[in-house]
């Protein structure tokens, strides 16, 4: 039986074209998540493939050529830019003899890297069990030796039957634990609608610069760094709101394409801030180049975890990378819908503190006078 490869940071990347328009962003991406995740990778493979072949994804002619590349350079890691089956990860695996993984796992490493709190961790643990349970297959089970001991060894329909087994009482438990979260999350949900308080919550595609505007908001040192998921655990702070007195400020973890359903089931308790918020803050990288389809990957998260119809402000950041003007943008009833700013270096904040201020004033009439809104 193959054994799988050991531990190792050197890497092979392949980044097979299907004929997406938005190819060479998505290579780039995929580089940034591989450094992200601390892996050196040594060979970028590119290629057209508009199937996937069902045993190993790419062709046999391909898949020499990785294996050439694996072997020229060590590498200990074959990274796969798409998701790959149970079954091409193993077969892969025989071919290349390294370790196989698809863009899933490894931004499944990164969140395991970055998850600080207790919450965040037990929603990384869950969402690595989950995708795991998916890999579960006869004559391939080792979660002994990738959870560190967690199951009873033992030959064929045994060990796989026992695996499944310790891997659902595990993810029961972990979601318990989630379930316990959410009811505390909504007891001060609660207290702060009693409050009529504001709920503005900082969504946007990763790395566009929502910790740093949340710091430059509420004052604080939330973790912010140049890199994707910089920020996997959500932090909310109270923030003043001029002619409104305060607001509630969640910063939350940041968004990307295709990510896993897995990823997003795990951290629903997480992203209910975002679902229960009266105003989205939706941050984009206005340097980028993908930015239209970086702000359509961001909604449709938001509609897959029902937030779709919350309110959003525009936030195009980074603006002293591209040299526009800080400003503002009015629909045609008056309502700011977008502002152009740089978090950084603070330039345009007052524009979204002025938003909040217009919509909390817009708020608070809507709840003082409902029949005068309503019509």
């Amino acid at each position: 039986m193959f054994d799988r490869p050991g531990r190792g940071t050197d890497a092979v990347l392949v980044s097979l074209d299907a004929g997406g328009a938005d190819y060479a962003e998505n290579l780039a991406e995929m580089q940034q998540l591989a450094a992200g995740a601390g892996v050196a990778v040594r060979a970028v493979i590119k290629g057209r493939r508009l199937r996937p072949e069902p045993a190993t994804f790419a062709g046999s002619g391909k898949v020499g050529e990785i294996a050439a590349a694996v072997a020229a350079h060590g590498a200990a890691i074959a990274i796969f830019n798409h998701e790959l089956t149970p079954v091409q990860e193993r077969n892969l695996e025989r071919h290349l003899n390294c370790r196989v993984i698809g863009r899933t796992s490894l931004i499944l490493d990164i969140f395991a890297q970055r998850a600080r709190s207790h919450e965040g961790k037990l929603q990384v643990e869950l969402a690595q069990l989950e995708h795991l349970s998916t890999r579960l297959v006869r004559g391939w089970t080792h979660l002994e030796r990738q959870k560190g001991g967690i199951g009873l060894r033992g030959p064929g329909e045994t060990q796989l039957e026992t695996d499944r087994r310790l891997l659902g009482k595990r993810v029961k438990l972990l979601k318990d634990k989630l379930a316990k979260v959410r009811s505390q999350r909504e007891v001060q949900r609660r207290a702060r609608g009693r409050a009529r308080l504001l709920s503005v919550s900082i969504v946007g595609y990763t790395n566009a610069g929502k910790s740093t505007l949340f710091n430059r908001l509420s004052r604080s040192d939330a973790y912010a760094a140049d890199q994707l998921f910089a920020t996997l655990d959500t932090t909310t702070r109270r923030v003043h709101v001029a002619g409104n007195g305060s607001a509630v400020v969640s910063d939350t973890v940041g968004f990307i394409r295709r990510l896993p359903h897995t990823l997003i089931a795990a951290f629903r308790a997480t992203l209910e801030e975002t679902v229960h918020a009266d105003l989205l803050l939706h941050v984009v990288d206005a340097s980028a180049a993908d930015r239209d389809a970086q702000i359509d990957a961001v909604n449709e998260v938001l509609a897959a975890i029902g937030a779709a119809a919350i309110p959003q402000i525009l936030a195009y950041n980074k603006i002293d990378l591209t040299r526009l003007p800080p400003r503002v943008a009015r629909d045609e009833c008056g309502k700011i819908t977008s502002v152009w700013i740089s978090a950084q270096s603070g330039q345009g904040l007052d524009f979204v503190r002025l938003a909040l201020e217009e919509y909390g004033a817009a708020a608070a009439h809507r709840t003082a006078f409902p029949h005068s809104a309503a019509a």
